[in-house]
């Protein structure tokens, strides 16, 4: 997985480099007018963004709190410790630190970490869910001409729009005959490799494990209305960072329908996070859209996308530190022990 990671992301930072050498001519970048974007930013706007950030924490210790009810009860807020640990641990070390989340909590509740995967995957769907139906309403509810290369863009919708409603559609079956599906992936992948099959019906069977985490109409609101109202709050974030550099005419007055494309590209940008040099791709990536298609100056660009790494995904850092050192948590121990786990996990079960 490691290797895997250090690939994409070698890949990312190739392309990134090559966006710098392509518009190191054309776009002329001056230091001092970046410096005075952050220094006349509102920072107070900024402070309400990373405090709608921190409240999104809250909403996620609740959330899994809810899905694991029906293996055991805990306290609503009482996971929040193993999200702020867990993001932390993203946030230096990379994505490959995602299993420390399940793997936290499945100390701390005494449950299995093939339980908490599987709980994980859900959150993974939801959050999934919940973004789309925000973007995809942005869209739609978009006055004519607020969209930046609107074609492009409905165009973008609708191909997510049919790949959720297909992803909507399989989930559906996973729940109500996983058995079936599974099998059936199986020996379809296995003409090809029966490893490979195995892998892919190892997979569908915890997809099937963490969707019976909802086993309720209620299950299954409860956990929608969380997502929904985190994304929400995170889209807060956006535009209250964006519309804090109030030097910058077109993030000023940047729109909610424009805040909701940039967190789509934001979001893309940061699905392949390696540590500490994922920051500069992501920051690479935003500054080079909002420029692009938002017609934003190259240094409140930058200036602007610099400022939501830090609110959206960094802000967490201290508070994660320090929270893990009362815990007696070790960031790097926990990370490599949770990934030995989810390895181990997806290797018993083909054998199995």
């Amino acid at each position: 997985m490691k290797k895997n990671q250090w690939i994409a992301g070698l890949v990312v930072l190739l392309a990134l480099a090559a966006l710098i050498f392509w518009g190191r001519d054309r776009i002329h970048f001056d230091f001092s007018v970046f410096r005075s974007q952050l220094a006349q930013a509102d920072w107070r706007k900024i402070v309400l963004a990373a405090g709608c950030i921190y409240l999104g924490y809250v909403f996620r210790s609740v959330r899994w709190a809810l899905l694991l009810r029906h293996n055991k009860k805990v306290g609503l807020f009482s996971l929040l410790g193993t999200q702020v640990i867990g993001f932390t641990a993203v946030a230096l070390i990379g994505r490959i630190a995602d299993p420390v989340r399940p793997y936290l909590v499945s100390k701390r509740t005494g449950l299995p970490i093939s339980n908490q995967i599987a709980v994980y995957i859900v959150e993974r769907l939801c959050d999934l869910g919940a973004m789309a139906l925000i973007f995809f309403s942005a869209i739609a509810l978009a006055p004519a001409g607020s969209l930046p290369h609107p074609e492009l863009v409905k165009k973008a919708g609708n191909w997510g729009l049919a790949l959720t409603v297909l992803g909507a559609l399989f989930l559906v079956a996973v729940r109500l005959a996983g058995g079936v599906v599974a099998a059936f992936l199986e020996r379809a992948f296995g003409l090809i490799s029966k490893r490979l099959g195995a892998a892919i019906a190892h997979k569908v069977n915890t997809f099937r494990a963490g969707l019976d985490t909802i086993r309720s109409f209620s299950d299954f609101g409860a956990a929608a209305s969380l997502s929904v109202g985190m994304w929400v709050l995170i889209a807060a974030a956006y535009l209250e960072t964006l519309q804090a550099f109030t030097a910058s005419p077109e993030l000023a007055s940047i729109t909610p329908v424009k805040c909701v494309l940039l967190m789509a590209v934001s979001g893309g940008a940061s699905a392949f996070q390696l540590p500490v040099l994922g920051w500069f791709t992501q920051i690479g990536f935003v500054a080079a859209a909002l420029y692009k298609f938002f017609g934003v100056a190259a240094e409140p660009a930058m200036a602007c996308a610099a400022t939501l790494l830090l609110v959206t995904f960094l802000s967490i850092i201290p508070v994660g530190l320090i929270w893990a050192r009362f815990e007696h948590v070790s960031l790097r121990k926990v990370a490599e022990e949770s990934e030995h786990v989810e390895a181990d996990l997806a290797a018993e079960e083909p054998a199995g």
